[in-house]
């Protein structure tokens, strides 16, 4: 987190993680496109010829408080899921904020989902940073496709851990805001605890993101965004996927 008084702007740093395909682009690409144009920042991609991401995506958004008085600046980061970027997953990481472990709902890849979540924690611990204490949510993505895991399935998942975890077709938008206000919602709970954001700035950082959720378009009230989550809560812990 960046926080310049001057300004009165804040910058986070959230990571999208997860393996290969799981639709981490597909999530920045929603935003992207709800987002209005003095909200979004050009949306920095590369990929191959099979789409996978190569380095890593880059979306920045800026939201500013109804007062137009504070800013809230995020930089929403992609890393690539192939194991063979490890190094590019850890670089990614060193100042994130907050992270979304997006996954593939597909029971075929419930081992590369448990890969891609030890891979986390362990560049997490390599950066000097501890997954217990980072601001987490998981995303169940593809659940358009066949053979995904189920509703109940997901439920006992979800039961045993403390992250919010979310439900999504990204391709076609479903549960993307969900999932971004939900770490959005969570990461500026932790920073404003440990920075005492609210007082600093003279905003309560709810406020600040019902504002950012209403300029991506969001009618419906945060509090019924947040009440999407299957289990969990957003005080933040640990779970398996």
């Amino acid at each position: 987190m960046q926080l310049d008084f001057v300004a009165r702007e804040v910058t986070i740093k959230l990571v999208y993680y997860g393996p290969a395909l799981s639709g981490k682009t597909s999530n920045l690409v929603a935003l992207h496109e709800l987002a209005g144009n003095d909200t979004r920042g050009r949306l920095m991609t590369l990929e191959t010829t099979n789409d996978r991401t190569l380095f890593f995506d880059l979306l920045p958004l800026t939201f500013r408080s109804k007062d137009g008085d504070v800013s809230l600046r995020i930089k929403l980061f992609t890393v690539p899921g192939q194991p063979m970027h490890a190094a590019t997953r850890r670089l990614v990481l060193q100042g994130a904020d907050g992270v979304a472990l997006v996954a593939d709902s597909r029971v075929s890849e419930t081992q590369r989902n448990a890969e891609s979540f030890m891979d986390l924690k362990q560049n997490l611990k390599d950066n000097g940073l501890e997954l217990s204490k980072m601001p987490l949510v998981i995303q169940f993505n593809k659940r358009d496709l066949p053979n995904i895991r189920s509703d109940e399935e997901l439920a006992r998942l979800a039961a045993r851990g403390r992250e919010p975890v979310f439900k999504a077709v990204a391709t076609q938008g479903v549960g993307v805001v969900e999932t971004f206000v939900g770490l959005l919602f969570l990461t500026y709970r932790t920073l404003d605890r440990t920075h005492d954001l609210s007082r600093k700035l003279g905003i309560a950082g709810e406020d600040l993101v019902k504002t950012a959720a209403s300029q991506l378009g969001v009618t419906t009230p945060i509090e019924d965004l947040l009440g999407k989550k299957m289990g969990g809560n957003f005080d933040g812990a640990r779970t398996q996927t």
